[in-house]
């Protein structure tokens, strides 16, 4: 972030938001734009191919449908790309969300007497308002504010986020039927049952992670998730057919190809409690869009190494209210900067926002054709892509690096924030890290706050 990019005027600033070819395609010229739209087009096809199950299973964890999952990645990764502040920045599903949306369809959806549809339709409301405030804060020019939030708090959270995905999936890794409530009451449940667990499926299961994992480590090129699941697929299908292995189409049904349906905000009642929840709702979707994208275009700068222009905050902010406007419109959730598919498109060879739109058209288009085929996958293959998800959040240099250089307190506020996740929920848990840290960082902490240059975890 430069000092001129904080000193523009509001006018100015709004003149840059709309400006569609700024900075963010200076590496396209006259003399290259033939191998740059080349790499673009091969780091696009990369991701898509990679970002396809990732995208399920990070909807189906949310307790909406897989294709919910597809059509949200394409279309925040198009609208991102379009107003934010990133060159390289990959929009898509990320796993922070997932317990946050998954407690908001648990509580409105059926599970406890209300709709599927009310309940996206409230996810669509308070994601509105959220985008709302998220641009209404890039147009202050409060971009630089994430940057703030403690690294303790921000490894430690991710360090929450692993672990209940980890448990809130175990369920259909061990084949059990689905689970609905709370994650301390799927625990129990899953738990309670493990003796009708289905060891067939946890077999499925620890072979997707296995292969996921394993195909990585020859090379990022690999579309790895999409390769275990489709192994994994042929196996269900052949060798283990009557097995009793439940598949995406045992729960959800066939997966409509006609991806873009308009989907309305729906308001419950406004009674308090009703009222809350959209507070905090807002207030949650607001915090990890804005940490976890300026982390993320920070981080894409570093691994680009980019000599140019800097990533701009303030423009990534109104490019992430436009994101979580649009995208739950169309049949969509809240999305943000992902990490992991940030890093591969590139070492896959991004230059410009490209990319992102060839990611865009082509995952569309490789999922227009798959729909029939990926109602198929075991249930099972899903929950192994969320545990090599969940794994890959955890980094041992980003503890150590708490650890060692932040100092004991520090070191506490991580493992608080880390244990509170789970326990408790994401407002809580993030909320009394930070009063904690106001209160107490300045007899304590060794040094001043600032979001750490993370290591890209594949998994976000």
């Amino acid at each position: 972030m430069t000092v001129a990019v904080q000193e523009l005027s509001v006018r100015e600033r709004l003149k840059l938001f709309f400006t569609f070819f700024d900075a963010r395609f200076e590496d396209l010229n006259r003399k290259n734009w033939k191998t740059t739209v080349y790499r673009d087009f091969s780091a696009g096809l990369v991701v898509a191919l990679t970002a396809i199950p990732m995208a399920m299973g990070f909807a189906m964890a949310m307790g909406l449908r897989p294709e919910q999952g597809i059509i949200a990645g394409a279309l925040a990764c198009a609208v991102g790309r379009t107003f934010g502040g990133s060159k390289y920045q990959v929009y898509g599903p990320t796993a922070a969300f997932i317990p946050l949306i998954a407690s908001l369809i648990t509580k409105y959806g059926p599970a406890n007497g209300g709709s599927f549809e009310a309940a996206h339709g409230m996810l669509v409301f308070v994601s509105i308002i959220a985008g709302l405030v998220l641009m209404a804060s890039g147009v202050a020019g409060l971009g630089k504010v994430a940057a703030k939030v403690p690294s303790s708090i921000v490894v430690g959270f991710t360090v929450g986020i692993a672990v209940a995905i980890a448990l809130s999936n175990s369920g259909d890794a061990l084949g059990l039927p689905a689970m609905t409530g709370s994650l301390r009451e799927k625990v129990l449940v899953t738990v309670s049952s493990l003796g009708n667990a289905n060891g067939w499926a946890l077999l499925l299961a620890l072979l997707t992670f296995v292969m996921t994992k394993g195909l990585l480590r020859i090379s990022i090129f690999i579309p790895a998730p999409l390769i275990s699941l489709a192994v994994c697929t042929g196996l269900s299908l052949t060798v283990l057919s009557g097995r009793g292995i439940l598949s995406v189409n045992d729960r959800f049904g066939a997966i409509p190809n006609n991806f873009f349906v308009f989907t309305p905000p729906i308001l419950p009642p406004a009674t308090w409690p009703v009222i809350v929840d959209c507070v905090y709702y807002v207030v949650a979707i607001v915090f990890i869009s804005g940490v976890e994208s300026l982390l993320c275009s920070s981080m894409a700068d570093r691994l680009a190494n980019n000599k140019k222009t800097p990533f701009n905050p303030d423009k990534e902010f109104w490019g992430q209210g436009l994101v979580q406007i649009i995208t739950p419109l169309v049949n969509g959730f809240p999305c943000t900067g992902a990490l992991a598919r940030t890093a591969t498109s590139i070492k896959a060879g991004a230059v410009t926002p490209l990319a992102g739109y060839f990611k865009f058209a082509l995952k569309l288009l490789i999922a227009y054709f798959l729909a029939a085929q990926l109602a198929h996958v075991p249930l099972a293959c899903i929950a192994g892509i969320l545990l090599w998800v969940a794994t890959n959040m955890v980094k041992k240099a980003e503890i150590l690096e708490v650890w060692k250089h932040e100092g004991r307190f520090h070191t506490g506020l991580m493992v608080y924030t880390a244990v509170m996740v789970p326990l408790t929920d994401f407002l809580t848990a993030v909320v009394s890290s930070l009063i904690i840290y106001g209160i107490y960082a300045r007899f304590f902490s060794k040094r001043g706050p600032a979001v750490p240059a993370l290591e890209p975890a594949l998994d976000k």
